[in-house]
């Protein structure tokens, strides 16, 4: 995997919800870009996982030789072009009815054509008119990687929306000592070195170290003294690989229901996985991969170069939601798996 076409990506760990959707973000990013570009200059991204040579690491494979400066700026350039999709009319949380998903939907269907669509893609990985609360409410039931619905004042849309907008994060450190950080600086932190988790800008909840317990702090975590802080590049390039996700409606106990590529239900909950894969592939070999009907079925998906595949747990603590680590899984037969007999 070590080519002069390849750069490994060192800041992003296998066990981490937000890292994975990190890299389908900065695959999604660089393949915009590359729509704007002549055949010459196209980079054509694939990734694979950098099995051999540990700590585990995903590797970005290009189709020609390219430094990190040209990577990032590329990715940058691409995410800019992408976040205009993410306009939600200053709705913050994802509450639409059926009848304003239904008209949205269909609206921006309509709207799309073979170069531009990444608006329906977004929402299409946001929400179903088919899966709804229940008739009382009517209500979608959004993705379940949609963790924040007002609580603490955390606004999901109103992040998707500002997240991937915000280039920069303030600058680190305080007073004579502040060291501003640009957004190329933001990328290079979350792709290619290890989280320093230095941002206070705001986040989705999916790297499971926001999983944070008062027992187990000195103080009070929602105190600024003691509050942890995020990587800002990497929430902006994941908030961009959301959209890689499309949400497929399924039924359970009875009615219509949510779920993902790579998701599952099951007595524990809802539970998201992803493949470590060998070889080198492109964004849509990967989703491929995520709604293999057998991806949780241990050695299943060998044949395709797939190594392992782990599972993150979506768990609640409080009136807060957050994502485990991710690990390896345990055949238990007989579980939903999108419609799909799986493991957890």
């Amino acid at each position: 995997m070590a080519t002069k076409f390849s750069h490994r990506l060192n800041g992003l760990e296998p066990d981490n919800l937000l890292a994975f959707l990190a890299l389908l973000g900065l695959l999604r990013s660089l393949e915009s870009d590359d729509r704007k570009r002549a055949e010459e200059a196209k980079l054509r991204p694939r990734a694979a996982w950098d099995i051999d040579n540990p700590p585990l690491r995903p590797t970005l494979v290009l189709a020609r030789e390219a430094a990190q400066e040209e990577i990032l700026t590329r990715a940058s350039n691409g995410l800019e072009t992408l976040v205009a999709a993410h306009e939600f009319s200053a709705r913050k949380d994802l509450d639409y009815t059926r009848e304003e998903c239904r008209e949205l939907l269909a609206n921006e269907a309509r709207a799309a054509t073979r170069g531009t669509r990444e608006r329906i893609d977004l929402l299409a990985s946001l929400m179903s008119d088919s899966a709804i609360k229940n008739e009382k409410q009517n209500a979608v039931d959004p993705t379940p990687l949609c963790l924040l619905f007002g609580q603490g004042h955390q606004h999901f849309l109103e992040r998707l929306a500002d997240v991937p907008r915000t280039v920069a994060p303030p600058p680190h450190g305080r007073g004579k000592k502040a060291i501003p950080v640009s957004g190329i600086d933001c990328l290079r932190e979350a792709l290619l070195e290890p989280w320093r988790r230095a941002d206070p800008t705001p986040s989705f909840r999916w790297d499971p170290e926001e999983d944070i317990r008062y027992a187990l702090m000195a103080g009070d975590p929602t105190d600024s003294a003691y509050k942890g802080g995020t990587q800002h590049g990497a929430n902006r390039l994941a908030a961009i690989g959301l959209g890689a996700l499309t949400l497929v409606p399924e039924r359970r106990a009875g009615r219509v229901r949510p779920s993902i590529t790579g998701g599952a239900f099951s007595a524990r909950g809802f539970s998201f996985a992803w493949p470590i894969w060998r070889e080198a592939a492109t964004l849509a070999a990967i989703r491929a991969l995520l709604a293999h009907p057998k991806l949780r079925e241990p050695g299943a998906l060998a044949h395709l170069g797939v190594a392992n595949v782990v599972v993150a747990h979506r768990i609640s603590v409080g009136k807060f939601m957050n994502f485990t680590r991710a690990r390896q899984p345990v055949a238990k037969p007989g579980e939903y798996a999108s419609g799909q007999a799986g493991s957890d």
